[in-house]
């Protein structure tokens, strides 16, 4: 990366993100919420590790710090804390939840297992209209989800809100520019969240936001010319929004001097291979190879019923059927991924980022490696949001920007049990029903995920005057603001009713249809 030398970044180009505000995380499952959420106040925003020296933070020159939540207590042993001098840097810090806790503990507060736990709504009444609050109304509905309380605190902080079991909801220091919220102000069931949010950019830190996608995607598309030159760049194509972006993102970039790669490896949804091929060679133009490897995944997937390696050999397949068709591009230097910064945290990829178990689908790691590319990670700073609202900016239809996210693996792990062809046609023919039945309804962009799940079992059904013995489906459709947490969608029964129908009819070979009423967590997404 070229300018600012010391971003955590390592693809961002440097002008966007000349205020940028950072998140430690202390394990919440909402960090990578309040990152998106401070993005969205057009204020550039990374993930780092908790115990991020002061030092490195000075380096990195934020303009406010962020502490997450987190399922531990500050007081027991062994409990994630963070470097004591940050909160002497003069940067201004927001503790949410445990970062609160954190914070007032460090300077000189008593945090203890509080009596009442809230968990849920409250009712928060604000004790100052300025600063944090400023623009706010006096009593407001607020998110908590603690065990914990700040029982007291030194004389050096100011409360600033109470809830009925919580008399310390909110508190600031009164030298240092160190706030704290009980609450999560990130979740949308705190409805004035992101205007208190917004106070802490715009009037503690001073944020001018400056993070503007269309400004990323000019300075990014300047930033591939400059690195690739007369270089040839390849780029896998799944058929997915990421991959797609990052496709039309090159393009703009370096024009002929892309090859796209299409595996079909049998695993895709319907009509998929078509749509990649429409868009990538009529609209882009762009020199799109497809490798037709139907055969050779579903040989490699035989017998195998295991989800883990279902995925490990579905992996190595992909990369000798990448591996043979790369080879036949002439000059190529660069290999393009659609990895997202949810991907890079995940992965441990990131510098200054939280380390995490890598996740076998995910783009980062591996391909590269096998072939001798240089890779190119053109998404790596952007949430999926961010992705959809630059591939509209870059020309990609909105069915297309839309499309609900597919697993790496394909339909190989809603395939339960052994992968067949005769049982994926099953799959493909039972999933693209629930697709139009919910897009007909107009419910589509209300819903993050909506699919059909093969199971393998049968039951017994009756058709006509003759009993069968055939396979059950199971419908998994959920909404989700992040894919971190989930809930189930309330389809309309009358929906689901035309969905279960139409599949017994349609769909040879299936008598029985379910729907998945599970949320996340305690279950996934996916099925497998």
């Amino acid at each position: 990366m070229t300018g600012n030398a010391t971003a955590i970044s390592q693809n961002l180009p440097p002008n966007v993100a000349q205020q940028r505000v950072l998140v430690l995380d202390f394990g919440s499952q909402y960090a990578h919420l309040i990152a998106r959420r401070v993005r969205e106040q057009q204020v550039y925003c990374e993930i780092i590790r908790h115990d991020i020296t002061a030092q490195r933070i000075r380096e990195l020159n934020p303009q406010g710090l962020i502490l997450s939540g987190g399922p531990a207590s500050v007081y027991e042993p062994g409990a994630p804390r963070c470097d004591p001098k940050i909160f002497r840097l003069g940067i201004p810090l927001l503790g949410i939840c445990y970062g609160m806790q954190l914070a007032c503990d460090a300077l000189g507060g008593e945090v203890k297992s509080a009596s009442s736990r809230e968990y849920g709504r409250a009712r928060c009444h604000t004790q100052d209209n300025s600063g944090l609050f400023s623009g706010l109304p006096a009593e407001m509905d607020v998110w908590m989800s603690h065990g914990d309380q700040v029982m007291s605190t030194s004389d050096e902080f100011i409360p600033l809100a109470s809830t009925g079991t919580c008399p310390i909801a909110a508190v600031k220091h009164r030298d240092l520019p160190v706030y704290g919220l009980q609450f999560h102000p990130e979740v949308t069931h705190t409805p004035q969240g992101n205007a208190l949010l917004r106070n802490f950019l715009m009037e503690v830190c001073s944020c001018e936001g400056t993070w503007k996608l269309d400004e990323f995607a000019k300075q990014l598309i300047h930033q591939l010319r400059q690195r690739i030159g007369t270089g040839q760049v390849i780029c896998g194509l799944s058929g997915g929004v990421d991959s797609a972006v990052t496709a039309a993102l090159l393009y703009q970039a370096v024009g002929t001097q892309l090859s796209c790669i299409h595996v079909d490896n049998g695993l895709l949804r319907q009509d998929e291979k078509e749509s990649v091929i429409r868009e990538f060679t009529g609209h882009f133009k762009t020199d799109l190879h497809v490798v037709e490897a139907e055969d050779k995944f579903l040989t490699a997937l035989a017998g195998i019923s295991d989800p883990q390696e279902k995925r490990i050999r579905i992996g190595h397949a992909f990369i000798e059927c990448f591996k043979e068709e790369a080879a036949q591009i002439e000059g190529a230097q660069f290999l393009a991924q659609g990895t997202l910064y949810p991907d890079v945290i995940e992965s441990g990829a990131a510098p200054d980022g939280p380390a995490a178990t890598i996740k076998l689908h995910h783009n980062v790691g591996g391909l590269p490696e096998e072939l001798g590319f240089e890779l190119i990670e053109p998404l790596r700073d952007l949430f999926k949001d961010e992705v959809r609202r630059l591939g509209l900016e870059l020309g990609l239809p909105e069915d297309l920007i839309w499309r609900h996210p597919f697993p790496g693996p394909g339909l190989a792990v809603r395939c339960l049990g052994e992968v067949t062809k005769g049982r994926l046609k099953t799959l493909r023919a039972a999933d693209a029903i629930v697709v139009e039945e919910i897009q007909a309804a107009g419910l589509y962009r209300q819903t993050a995920q909506a699919f059909a799940v093969l199971l393998p079992v049968q039951s017994v059904g009756v058709m006509g005057d003759s009993r069968t013995y055939e396979n059950a489906v199971a419908v998994r459709c959920v909404d989700s603001h992040d894919f971190m947490t989930a809930d189930w969608s309330h389809l309309p029964h009358e929906l689901l009713g035309r969905i279960s129908t139409r599949m017994i009819n349609e769909v040879p070979g299936v008598n029985r249809v379910c729907y998945d009423i599970s949320s996340k967590p305690p279950a996934t997404i996916e099925w497998e």
